[in-house]
């Protein structure tokens, strides 16, 4: 089924929304001026014969997607290495007072142990188990994640791996992202590693990070994975030691990011089936927004400012987003049926909430063929009013870019229900 543009619906849905970007020239935060488009529907194969049953859409439609989005926009996702291997690293079962043990694990991509990262985790105690857990990328570090004593500054070989501009922070300045202990005493698990560990978040040419591991000997091409896919490479490989730990029901992760990481986590549970749920937190352009609105954050722009996130390909499409072959509503098609939340924020215009939402409704028609009540009405729904279709969350919290106690308490909500 094709969803258009209402623009007339849109510019009043729009109308309490302030820009929290300055109005630099070449963006749009004018609802009047986003242009007309038609998506991509995502229940007509290649072929241009419909996709009518579940059997169709898994596995003949779906690899499609999948195959369009690994070629044009992030690159494709090497699997499982053959010498990767878990360690221990550190262990406090009195964390948080007693509330939760703590982990430190060394999840390392070759037998050398010269490329890995450090996952964070925390189980609860006096929770019969194995418990759900949530899962995601951080941006600080492991240490900046909590005033915990017990976690680890990052070391030396670290340091050397993340960059000479890689400035260390003190402990807990992302606190407020982690709410640790809020988590862990509604029952679940949590864990997290910091994006630098797999890839440093500047463009070198793809010579830190994992990419060499894969890309040694062989020229990178249009279609070579990009920094977000290794990011969400990074958590297919937590996942595959959260499957080792007896204290982790790793049929019940979900996997969640906010901004570049919410793009990350999207990505991350397309890839990966295994991911049981799916939280998308104010991910806009590469993400949950719609790329044909041109509405903030443009394929344009990100692809100038962070040229290294996708692959090559998708710079093709700098101000040509009606050529794409897809759009962000079928990477949230992907997920399908697995419990998908999408979430915005009502001041963050350049991730174009309005266009998340409108990602999230494009989508509906494969929720739907597995039987599933989706969001429909084209309007924009009302800030601070979260609600749940089916297996489908939304949200558009009060204010800026940022994850807060808010979402995360929505998220909390939307895991008691399905995990």
């Amino acid at each position: 089924m094709n969803t258009k543009t209402l623009t007339l619906l849109a510019a009043l849905a729009m109308f309490s929304f302030a820009p929290v970007h300055a109005q630099t020239q070449g963006t749009n935060y004018d609802e009047s001026k986003v242009p007309s488009y038609t998506l991509p529907d995502p229940l007509v194969r290649n072929n241009g014969r419909p996709v009518k049953n579940v059997r169709t859409w898994e596995k003949k439609r779906r690899p499609e997607i999948l195959d369009l989005f690994a070629r044009e926009v992030y690159g494709h996702v090497p699997g499982k290495p053959a010498d990767l291997h878990f360690k221990v690293l550190k262990e406090n079962p009195k964390a948080f007072g007693g509330l939760a043990t703590m982990r430190e694990v060394g999840i390392y991509f070759n037998a050398q142990e010269t490329n890995y990262m450090v996952l964070l985790m925390y189980v609860p105690n006096n929770v019969k188990g194995p418990v759900p857990a949530f899962v995601g990328v951080n941006f600080k570090g492991n240490h900046a994640t909590t005033d915990d004593p017990e976690v680890s500054m990052p070391t030396a070989d670290q340091l050397r791996r993340y960059g000479p501009d890689f400035q260390v922070e003190p402990r807990n300045t992302a606190g407020d992202r982690w709410p640790f202990e809020t988590i862990l005493s509604r029952g679940y698990a949590i864990a997290t590693f910091h994006r630098a560990d797999v890839d440093p978040d500047f463009h070198d040419g793809f010579k830190n990070g994992v990419h060499p591991l894969f890309d040694a000997g062989n020229p990178r091409t249009a279609e070579s994975w990009g920094t977000i896919s290794a990011w969400a490479w990074g958590l297919s490989r937590a996942l595959d030691y959260l499957e080792t730990d007896p204290a982790v029901d790793a049929k019940r992760v979900a996997v969640f990011g906010h901004s570049r990481l919410g793009k990350t986590a999207l990505w991350a549970g397309a890839v990966d089936p295994r991911f049981a749920m799916v939280i998308s937190n104010d991910s806009g352009c590469g993400g949950a927004a719609l790329s044909r609105r041109c509405f903030g954050e443009t394929v344009g722009r990100i692809n100038t400012t962070f040229p290294h996130w996708f692959c090559d390909n998708f710079k093709k499409y700098n101000g040509k987003e009606n050529d794409l072959p897809v759009d962000q509503h079928e990477l949230l098609a992907l997920i399908a049926p697995r419990p998908l939340y999408v979430a915005s924020a009502s001041e963050d215009q350049w991730a174009d909430p309005y266009g998340e939402y409108l990602s999230l409704v494009g989508a509906g028609p494969v929720y739907a063929l597995y039987g599933f009540e989706t969001f429909t009405d084209t309007a924009m729904r009302p800030v601070a009013v979260p609600a749940v279709k089916g297996r489908m969350g939304h949200h558009i919290r009060q204010g800026k870019h940022n994850i807060l106690i808010y979402d995360w308490l929505r998220y909390l909500d939307f895991a008691d229900k399905f995990l």
